[in-house]
């Protein structure tokens, strides 16, 4: 305040005055409210936050205020992870910059089914409450899903869509690591807001040539009525195995101005594919027969928001995930607590690895990708390794160890090499037991 006095005491003296909730608006733009709100967190009640679009500007003798709506979207979702319980706007926001927080609060919220509107009346249609056909057999959906259901420890690698207009690296790629062992191929949908090929297009490339994928659904991109068109053709075209996530916002990518969709989040995707498993669409209306898709979720072990992270992820489960794939993990000892906060939710999980190639993508990663946090004394050794072939091989090292710490409390590792560098992949795996 202009006294001087600290967020964290302003916020508890209005909690001891008996308010129900506290917050911060106005400000110079969404980082100064941000940084103020979340020290306002420890005083146990619900936080608002409502940034004004930055400071205005005399721009051709208009006063304009320089905060877009893109922003506003960006800090909305941070503000959410941080468990913030309300984002708004004050002076300078307009329907656009609400829009766009009101899409990073779809991205952070969980669905609890989908509206129709019939004559007067809006219905909600929950695919988990109405006549469902039974799903079929865990055995019988994927060899994956067989291999797990059998309790086999499996291993996936991601390899990426290629940037240009040929799948041939990725069949390359797909085919060198089926041959080392590797049970599954997932290939991620846009990852980092990125433009590649289709990784559907992709997805099946790598099927012709043998192996066994598991694709990325991302919520980012399309609208419901996409979403649903392009699961039922993935299933018509083979496709079985599936991640379900939300996406990263489109201004890490290539197009920041990019709009995003988000009319889902993972979890009321999850629950639309569940409904799909047993013959049912969104609507309550009956298919023609049921799909049989084996789906996978993310979650973030190191995650800022914890608790949140674990509401969220006994949600998806409960949406219908099989199973969950982490983050990459750098602390064993973090990974071991989730497992033990997760045993109840009575799913397998896959252990997130990513060999680090050198200091400057661990540096880049820890500073720059949500939720991913490099502890020091892993970009420590890295920096002492230098660069090159010695780093890459310290890298590898490091993702071993987390892998030999965790493997018999996993039944996975889902591994995501740097840069296209599937040796790597190979390298971790050399020698451990399966």
């Amino acid at each position: 305040l202009a006294d001087g006095s600290e967020p964290e005491a302003v916020a508890a003296a209005l909690a001891d005055w008996g308010a129900d909730i506290l917050g911060a608006n106005c400000g110079e733009g969404p980082e100064l409210v941000f940084n103020v709100a979340r020290r306002m967190l420890g005083a146990r009640r619900p936080v608002l936050a409502q940034p004004n679009a930055g400071t205005p500007e005399m721009v051709e003798g208009r006063s304009v205020y320089v905060g877009n709506p893109e922003f506003f979207g960006v800090y909305g979702r941070r503000m959410l992870k941080a468990g913030i319980s309300a984002v708004g706007g004050c002076c300078g926001t307009t329907p656009a910059h609400i829009h766009s927080m009101r899409g990073a609060v779809r991205m952070m919220s969980g669905g609890q089914g989908w509206q129709r509107v019939e004559g007067d009346e809006v219905r909600v249609f929950d695919s988990h409450t109405v006549d469902r056909a039974e799903r079929q057999p865990i055995e019988e959906r994927s060899a994956l899903a067989q291999k797990m259901a059998a309790g086999k420890f499996v291993v996936s690698v991601e390899v990426n869509p290629p940037l240009g207009l040929d799948p041939e690296p990725a069949v390359v790629a797909a085919r060198y690591l089926t041959e080392a062992g590797v049970d599954v191929i997932n290939t991620a949908d846009g990852p980092r807001a990125s433009v590649r090929m289709n990784n559907l297009a992709a997805a099946l490339a790598m099927q012709e040539a043998g192996a066994e994928v598991l694709l990325h659904i991302c919520c980012r991109d399309r609208n419901l009525l996409a979403l649903q068109a392009d699961l039922l053709g993935a299933h018509a075209l083979g496709i079985r195995n599936l991640v379900v996530i939300t996406g990263d916002p489109p201004k890490v990518g290539d197009y920041p101005d990019a709009t995003a969709v988000y009319d889902l989040d993972s979890i009321e995707l999850l629950r639309w594919v569940d409904g799909f498993n047993h013959g049912v669409d969104p609507t309550g209306k009956r298919l023609d027969a049921t799909t049989n898709f084996h789906v996978a979720t993310g979650a973030e072990p190191g995650a800022l928001d914890y608790d949140r992270e674990l509401r969220r992820l006994e949600r998806k489960v409960a949406a219908g995930a099989d199973f969950i794939m982490t983050q990459p993990v750098f602390d064993p000892a973090k990974m071991e607590r989730f497992l033990d906060d997760t045993k109840e939710l009575g799913v397998p999980i896959l252990l997130g690895l990513l060999p680090l190639a050198s200091v400057r993508n661990a540096e880049f990663m820890h500073e720059n990708v949500p939720g991913m946090n490099v502890p020091a004394e892993v970009r420590r050794r890295l920096a002492e390794a230098g660069s090159g072939e010695q780093a890459r091989a310290v890298g590898v090292k490091i993702a071993r160890e987390n892998l030999l710490a965790l493997k018999d409390k996993v039944q996975g590792a889902y591994i995501m090499p740097p840069f296209g560098r599937y040796e790597m992949a190979v390298q971790i795996l050399e020698g451990i037991d399966r």
